[in-house]
């Protein structure tokens, strides 16, 4: 099977079966006020030259890959708000006309029956080459490192874990490392979902009937609740990883 990857600007008659294309996401990962922005169609087809499209040989939409260009103050220190931010910093850099001095990927998502045809980087690779060709030196990238199983081990400590080989033991990680990407630092408030106890556990099935830490399935750390005030918060840590867009050379 072979796959073609196109740009949305280019083919917006993909933009319906793109934006239809089933979320592996877990539920409340969707009810973040500021990604909440993300999932509106129509937002990001103002940005269509920064959204790629995976179509295979029958024409069919299996993949997707979406960054966002913003500015950035000081492109050294990358923000603790990841992907959260650079959705804002996105939104905000288009409605003022600032100039975009980086670009960030947001999401790379396959559909089911095409997972293990190493689909994913190519799509990360297009999107570094999609960067390149708008004139970026860089393609920054909050990942979430989802292979994580144990929610006590410090974030920090868990990306540096490396493999025999010298990889990371995080495969979304490890992908981005094989593909040249380097590891920079933690966003640790990359994704804020608050929501009342009611929202919670209509988002999860789970009860949420007593305060403090609770482990939902899907999530990289604990939902924190306060039963007297009614509210959980959920506070997910990113790690921010830079890719060159030329990959002969480092990025500035």
């Amino acid at each position: 099977m072979t796959f073609t990857v196109s740009v949305l600007a280019d083919r917006p008659d993909l933009a319906e079966p793109l934006w239809n294309m089933h979320s592996s996401w877990p539920t409340f990962m969707t009810k973040d006020p500021i990604g909440s922005m993300y999932f509106d169609p129509a937002i990001f087809e103002l940005f269509a030259d920064h959204v790629l499209v995976c179509q295979d040989d029958a024409g069919a939409v299996v993949g997707k890959a979406i960054s966002i260009p913003f500015h950035l103050p000081d492109a050294s220190v990358l923000p603790a708000d990841g992907w959260d931010g650079a959705i804002r910093r996105g939104i905000c850099t288009r409605l003022t006309e600032k100039s975009a001095n980086a670009v960030s990927a947001l999401e790379i998502s396959l559909t089911s029956s095409t997972q293990g045809r190493s689909l994913s980087t190519t799509l990360l690779v297009a999107l570094r080459d999609n960067a390149r060709r708008l004139g970026f030196s860089e393609l920054l990238a909050p990942l979430r490192p989802n292979g994580r199983t144990d929610l006590d081990e410090p974030i920090a400590s868990y990306i540096h874990r490396t493999r025999p080989d010298g990889l990371p033991v995080d495969p979304w990680l490890r992908v981005h490392v094989r593909a040249g990407g380097r590891i920079d630092s933690v966003a640790p408030r990359s994704m804020v979902v608050p929501g009342t106890l009611a929202e919670w556990r209509e988002w999860t099935g789970l009860p949420f009937d007593r305060s403090g830490p609770v482990d939902v399935p899907g999530a990289l750390v604990p939902v924190i609740v306060d039963l007297d005030r009614g509210i959980a918060v959920y506070t997910e840590p990113n790690v921010w990883v830079r890719h060159a867009t030329d990959p002969q050379g480092d990025a500035a």
